[in-house]
């Protein structure tokens, strides 16, 4: 199980630098097989700062190209050469300044920042496009920031990167309940207030949910309460589907998966929170507006997400509507 020490963190109030947290969680029976110091984006956009172009020319020798001039919060121009379409005097850009190295969204090489020439005008930098620095994965125009951003202040600050450190936890099967963050923060905690070491556990906050409407939009029906003692249901109004805030795409990136938009990555943060799986179904696709937990009959074909068709057991349990 990887767990995240900044995410941890969020949960248990300690002074425990993450190689001291491993040592005790191993000591305590949650062995920590490994610990790696983990980067939101490699490099951590060292040598990249914000930019304001002061100047946006077209390039002599070229249609595409514009010739630019850059302050980098150190009141001296910088001439860099951009071909992006929407570049313009007055923005506020990322700048990647010479002897920089980025690494693009996707790619395991990173490449080094030089002084050039393009078309014959010198360029000593490069205005950024999301991908171009690993921050995303748009490829259509350099990133425009908001016009009180100041110019040289780092790109690192200004994307709240942060480094930290993975956690490999080898859990045995009895373990359940240190399968998330806040299981192994409270087991945490429980040792250091056994040793009379300062700690504060601190819950998840709940205080923001709130019931608005005692409408039953979908209804939850369990047929079979001993493969399924307990399934509960919420249904949640007003939801667009979009990408997700950035520190929730920063909390799951750190245990390696990718984010998807915001319903989906909530489900997941949730599960690596507490360790409660959860899942969201679109309601208007669900026919007759109910949720079946039951079994089906031996043999019954399901046909699962890869499109392959595959039959069923009759100890299968299966999240169901009213008619399949």
């Amino acid at each position: 199980m990887k767990i995240s020490f900044n995410w941890l963190k969020q949960y248990i109030e300690t002074d425990l630098d993450a190689e001291q947290a491993a040592r005790i969680l191993t000591d305590i029976g949650l062995e920590v097989e490994a610990l790696e110091k983990t980067e939101s984006i490699r490099g951590g956009l060292a040598g990249v700062v914000v930019g304001h172009v002061l100047t946006c020319e077209k390039h002599p020798d070229a249609d595409k190209l514009h010739v630019t001039t850059v302050d980098l919060g150190d009141g001296t121009p910088t001439q860099i050469v951009c071909g992006a379409p929407n570049v313009a005097a007055g923005e506020k850009v990322i700048v990647a300044t010479i002897n920089s190295t980025l690494y693009p969204t996707g790619k395991q090489n990173g490449f080094k920042i030089k002084k050039s020439k393009i078309r014959g005008v010198e360029s000593l930098g490069m205005l950024c496009a999301e991908d171009e620095i690993g921050v995303g994965t748009a490829h259509d125009g350099i990133i425009v920031l908001p016009q009180d951003v100041p110019a040289g202040t780092p790109a690192r600050d200004y994307f709240q990167l942060e480094d930290d450190y993975l956690l490999e936890i080898g859990l045995t099967p009895n373990r359940a309940d240190a399968m998330s963050h806040y299981g192994v923060a409270r087991d945490l905690a429980v040792y250091l207030k056994a040793n009379g070491l300062p700690c504060k556990l601190k819950l998840p906050p709940v205080e923001a949910f709130a019931q608005d409407s005692d409408r039953k939009e979908i209804t939850v029906e369990v047929q079979n309460a001993e493969a399924a003692p307990r399934y509960m249901g919420v249904t949640i109004t007003g939801m667009k589907v979009a990408p997700s805030p950035e520190w929730l795409q920063r909390r799951l990136r750190a245990i390696g998966m990718n984010p998807k938009n915001n319903v989906v990555d909530i489900t997941n943060f949730v599960l690596h929170e507490t360790g409660q799986p959860l899942h969201a179904f679109d309601a208007a696709k669900i026919e007759g507006g109910r949720i079946v937990v039951r079994t089906c009959p031996e043999g019954t074909p399901f046909t699962t997400l890869d499109g392959v068709e595959r039959k069923l057991s009759a100890d299968d349990l299966m999240i169901c509507n009213a008619r399949e």
